[in-house]
């Protein structure tokens, strides 16, 4: 830090200034300006605070800042690569550096007087891991001292020791900035300059064909004039290996834009997903979200290749269209061009209506599947087994249909269109062939043309299959693509209660006042007039008979259902105010066991899912401890791994008493200030059921418990 110039360092409470700063220093839209002052006591020990401060400042300019850590071998390729990032500089005072990016070897940060400049890496590394290097550095001296190492070669020797004792150290502390999901794909795909590389891509194309095409028209000058020279034949080899570099070059450049496309799709229907009101997807089967999710993984695959392919197809579409223009029959080529892309066109709208009929065969056939697989139970005691496969038998006649209907436009497109144009082609040029008053130079070139709109039309079904495939996975995929729009702008309240804890017994912590509630598709409401209080450190019991709606109140209170009327308040304040993430802090909510889930993951990443990721030591050792507490010591005990052993489906099988202490730890260590638990102690035995009380009702600032009466 020493090394760094002291107008660098910025100081806590400019935080929010110097995230406008990074964001106008790396050409980021902003949505808002003026981001509130943090609180004082923003910097805590852990960070959790600092990270939810960064995240909802980053909401309000309309971005999103991501936490990351780095081990301390990597914190080189970290700084390298971060920008525009901010990075925290441990010390005595913690301090800020507003990075923008590295050029040249040298970062480019902005001072507080936001100005450019440019500062030496080793700089940057050494003040962002001066908090590990510290203690270690009167010794790696001493060391280098009694070996008596060159003074030239103490640096290169200090980092190689430094980095053998600390190489898996991690440093936490830096915050990457960057563009929303919501902001939409073409936001995100200027983030990653993919139109840069889509340029290129093209540019890369073009030379290749254009080298293609001058081949063509060196070899057709020398067969078709009746002269076959060596220079010429060298010329022809020389020019068809020059087009190598160009089509490696497009190559590459269609991987990575590839690539880049497929990682902006999954960050899109990843924000999506995430996004979805559980109410919107509750009425849905469990064989609909699969062919949901089939279908969303399969865009990528799909919008990946067939768009790379059909952007290289109208390229040479165009460069076959430029050379037979030029060619001795022009107009009746070019005339002939247009005539079968439009009947191509035509082709692969019959194509996608087949496509859409087959996908939707194809997904009933799963969501019946899946359904029966889930009640086959029902099915074996109420239906008669002589009827079991009617209705499969039916589904697969109607799939097998559609399917051969489907295979037949897909060979029309794949045979027909390709050779017919050959024959079109072919046919356009005969008249000035036959009358022998075009140059034989100018022949060959409208042999090359007509070569190269086959290559083009043999490209485009290619690559057609896929990109009308992955315009209806895109229509499945709809509902994650409308959710990713719906992500909510952190306002100065939700920023302003990012850090506090502590709240005085006597105050109102949550204030119900007339909520109602229907169920979509319901008349009659499932809440009517509900009103509650709830007061910081109280303990509340809501028992109800099932079906009376306690359960959907419980659900309201925690922000997962949104109340069709009256007013919800915690500490004062809305959820249109404080935001989903924002109320979720305040109120955290283990709902009945049917909701909940265990993730096919480490035992500490289920526990933790609503803190930062890779954990922190004194995370897993809270963790740990509540498990305990709540009677989990002896499954921690046999299990191999402890904390980090896998459960889940494809890991260590858990009890249904043991997946619901789970939640419960879960749940408690959010560390909200109002607790809810639906029904969450109905699988335990009594002495199980007296422990996990004592753990909640002594962890849970305040408490409200759901159960039958």
């Amino acid at each position: 830090m020493s090394f760094l110039p002291p107008q660098v360092c910025w100081p806590p409470h400019r935080l929010g200034e110097a995230l406008e700063v990074l964001a106008r220093a790396a050409g980021l839209p902003v949505r808002a300006t003026g981001v509130p002052a943090p609180p004082a006591d923003l910097v805590q020990p852990g960070g959790l605070a600092l990270t939810r401060w960064m995240e909802g400042a980053a909401s309000w300019l309309g971005l999103e800042a991501e936490f990351v850590e780095a081990r301390y071998k990597d914190v080189d390729d970290l700084v390298r690569h971060a920008g525009p990032a901010i990075l925290r500089l441990f010390g005595p005072e913690p301090r800020f550096l507003v990075l923008v990016g590295v050029r040249r070897g040298r970062v480019c940060l902005r001072t507080t007087e936001d100005e450019p400049i440019e500062v030496a890496f080793e700089a940057v590394r050494s003040a962002f891991c001066e908090i590990v290097e510290t203690p270690l550095l009167p010794a790696v001296e001493l060391a280098l001292e009694s070996a008596a190492v060159p003074q030239r070669k103490r640096d290169r020797a200090r980092h190689a020791i430094l980095r053998e004792q600390l190489g898996g150290t991690v440093i936490r502390g830096c915050f990457l900035l960057r563009r929303s999901p919501d902001t939409g794909l073409r936001g995100l795909l200027a983030q990653a300059r993919w139109g840069r590389k889509l340029a290129v891509l093209l540019l890369a194309r073009a030379v290749e064909y254009a080298l293609f095409l001058l081949s063509w028209w060196v070899v057709g000058s020398s067969v078709l004039g009746g002269h076959i020279e060596l220079s010429w034949l060298i010329a022809w080899a020389f020019l068809l290996l020059s087009t190598l570099p160009f089509r490696v070059l497009s190559g590459w450049l269609a991987g990575l834009v590839g690539v880049e496309l497929g990682n902006v799709i999954k960050q899109r229907l990843l924000s999506g997903s995430l996004l979805l009101d559980p109410g919107e997807i509750r009425h849905e089967g469990a064989g609909q979200l699969l062919g949901r999710v089939i279908e969303a993984d399969a865009l990528e695959a799909l919008t990946v290749g067939g768009g790379l392919i059909w952007v290289v197809a109208v390229v040479e579409l165009i460069m076959a269209a430029f050379v037979l223009g030029s060619g001795p029959s022009g107009l009746a080529q070019l005339l002939g061009l247009a005539a079968w892309a439009g009947l191509t066109a035509i082709v692969a709208a019959i194509y996608l209506q087949q496509r859409r009929r087959w996908t939707r065969a194809r997904l009933e056939m799963t969501h019946a599947l899946i359904e029966k697989i889930v009640g086959h139970r029902t099915r074996v005691a109420q239906e008669v087994p002589e009827r079991w496969y009617e209705a499969d038998d039916l589904a697969l006649e109607r799939y097998l249909a559609s399917s051969r209907r489907l295979d037949r436009v897909y060979a029309l497109l794949a045979v027909m269109v390709p050779r017919g144009w050959l024959v079109v082609g072919i046919a356009t040029l005969g008249p000035a062939f036959v009358a022998g008053t075009a140059e034989p130079s100018a022949l060959a070139v409208a042999l090359g043309g007509i070569l190269l709109g086959f290559r083009a039309f043999r490209t485009l079904v290619t690559g057609l299959a896929d990109l009308l495939g992955a315009a209806v996975a895109w229509e499945q995929a709809a509902p994650l693509q409308r959710a990713s729009a719906r992500a909510e702008v952190t306002t100065t309240a939700a920023l302003a209660t990012v850090s506090r804890r502590s709240v005085a017994p006597s105050e109102i912590l949550l204030d119900a006042q007339s909520i109602s509630f229907r169920h979509a598709g319901r008349h009659a409401p499932a809440l009517r007039d509900c009103s509650l209080k709830v007061h910081a450190g109280e303990r509340l019991l809501l028992e109800g008979a099932s079906g009376s709606g306690k359960s959907t109140f419980g659900a309201i209170l925690a922000g997962l259902r949104v109340p069709s009327q009256g007013l919800l308040l915690i500490r004062g304040l809305d959820r249109s105010t404080l935001g989903l993430a924002g109320w979720r802090r305040h109120v955290a909510s283990a709902p009945q066991f049917h909701e909940n889930h265990i993730l096919s993951a480490p035992f500490a990443f289920n526990l933790l899912l609503g803190r930062q990721w890779p954990p922190r030591i004194v995370d897993l050792e809270e963790a740990e401890e509540l498990c305990r507490e709540l009677g989990l010591g002896g499954l921690l005990d046999r299990m191999p791994g402890g904390m980090m052993q896998m459960v889940g489906e494809t890991g260590w099988q858990l009890s249904h008493g043991e997946k619901s202490r789970i939640y419960v730890a879960r749940t408690i260590l959010q560390g909200a200030d109002l607790i809810i638990l639906d029904e969450s102690f109905a699988a335990l035995d009594p002495e199980t059921l007296r422990l996990a009380l004592e753990c909640v009702m002594a962890r849970a600032q305040t408490l409200l418990l759901i159960a039958h009466p």
